[in-house]
């Protein structure tokens, strides 16, 4: 009897979550009974950090995911994370994990990362989700310079984000 996959961690920083992230979570939710979303620290990303603490953007992607109604299929929850991918899938049991795609560097990139958690735990399926073509120029960096320059970003990420962007980039 094959092993169907149950539950699927959409792992990412998600600073800020963008409507391409919300869609690849809605998306992995239509695959799969479970999918728990893990917020990466990445204390060091870019050699900058995130713009927004762990547990803001805990709260950004939960206030996101009910106001897109992805939190009404059930089945989604939110965690925050630190250390390694691998580890966490283990101690949450999920058996994949998914990510979106929206172009040939990001395949690349998270081929790399594929690679290294089959070599880490080789039971741990990689699942690739083709980005939505409506949101494949979409990116976290994208809307943060964006916000941070004045511009509206509200096609870009959901309402409650554009207002945490706004308040954020009004008082820097």
């Amino acid at each position: 009897m094959p092993n169907h996959i149950q539950h699927v961690v959409v792992p990412g920083t998600f600073d800020p979550v963008t409507l391409g992230h919300v869609d690849v979570i809605n998306r992995a939710r239509h695959l799969f009974p479970q999918v728990t979303v893990a917020v990466a620290e990445s204390r060091t990303k870019h050699g900058t950090g995130t713009a927004f603490t762990l547990d803001e953007r805990v709260e950004m992607l939960c206030q996101a995911l009910e106001e897109q109604g992805v939190s009404k299929l059930g089945g989604v929850r939110v965690l925050p994370f630190t250390g390694l991918l691998v580890d966490f899938c283990r101690e949450q049991g999920a058996g994949g994990v998914v990510k979106g795609l929206r172009a040939m560097t990001d395949f690349e990139y998270e081929l790399q990362q594929a690679d290294l958690n089959a070599h880490l735990a080789p039971d741990l399926e990689s699942v690739f989700v083709m980005s939505n073509p409506g949101y494949g120029y979409v990116s976290s960096s994208i809307v943060r310079e964006l916000a941070s320059l004045g511009s509206d970003v509200g096609l870009l990420v959901p309402a409650c984000v554009a207002s945490r962007l706004r308040e954020h980039y009004a008082t820097e």
